[in-house]
Parts: C-alpha cells; sequence; structure tokens
C-alpha cells in the first residue's frame, strides 16, 4: 500500500484483513491501532510519501510504515486540551511486542512487531 492511494482507514482495513488471513492469534485491536497511529502520524508529520508493509513470518506478525520524513518519532506529554496531540507514540511502544526505528536514505521505517509466542505465554 502506497500514499497517496490510501489513507488511514485504507490501511487499517488491509491490516484486518492480512491478520485474519496470516496472523489469526494476533490481537487484531492492536495491530489496527498501530497501523492508524502510523499512518496519521505519517500524513500528519511528512509532506511527501508514505509505505505500508505487513509481514507474516513464522511466528511473528511485522508492519512496516516507511515515510520520507527523517523525524524520529519520539514520546512528548499528551495534550490534554485536544489541539497537540502526544497520545499516539506511548501508545505504538505499549501495544507492539517490539518497536524499531530506522533511517532509510530517503526518511525513515518504522517497525512495529507482534510474536505469537508472546500471545500464548
Amino acid at each position: 500500500m502506497i500514499s497517496p492511494y490510501a489513507d488511514c482507514a485504507s490501511a487499517r482495513d488491509t491490516a484486518a484483513r492480512f491478520v485474519a488471513e496470516h496472523c489469526p492469534w494476533a490481537d487484531l485491536d492492536a495491530v489496527q491501532l498501530v497501523v492508524t497511529e502510523l499512518t496519521a502520524n505519517a500524513l500528519r508529520h511528512t509532506r511527501g510519501w508514505w509505505r505500508l508493509r505487513l509481514r507474516a513470518e513464522r511466528e511473528e506478525l511485522t508492519v512496516e510504515l516507511e515515510d520520507s520524513s527523517p523525524a524520529v518519532p519520539e514520546a512528548r506529554t499528551p495534550d490534554f486540551t485536544g489541539d497537540g496531540g502526544g497520545f499516539g507514540w506511548p501508545m505504538v511502544l505499549r501495544l507492539a511486542g517490539r518497536v524499531e526505528v530506522r533511517p532509510t536514505p530517503s526518511g525513515k521505517t518504522v517497525r512495529a512487531v507482534w510474536s505469537s509466542a508472546a500471545v500464548t505465554a
């Protein structure tokens, strides 16, 4: 899925279909929230493209969102007035089993990984 041909809702729906088919053990709500948040952040904080990748390998589900901004997400104090956000990145960090941010030549990739072993443990 590559922008600008999709939005948060399309990304979330794609993730739901992928999880149902390839990773039924995964927490669908958590995956959808992470996909929505990563996509929303790319739309809000970049002026360029973004690309969502979903991958199932053995006992892991990987969600990657690559975008055109080199800025690394950072936790900040949530704004309870409704104007400034600050809720999404901490939520991503809590919901995914592991989160990595890697610079790329054209921006960055945020990777969220879930393990089926963590679900059954």
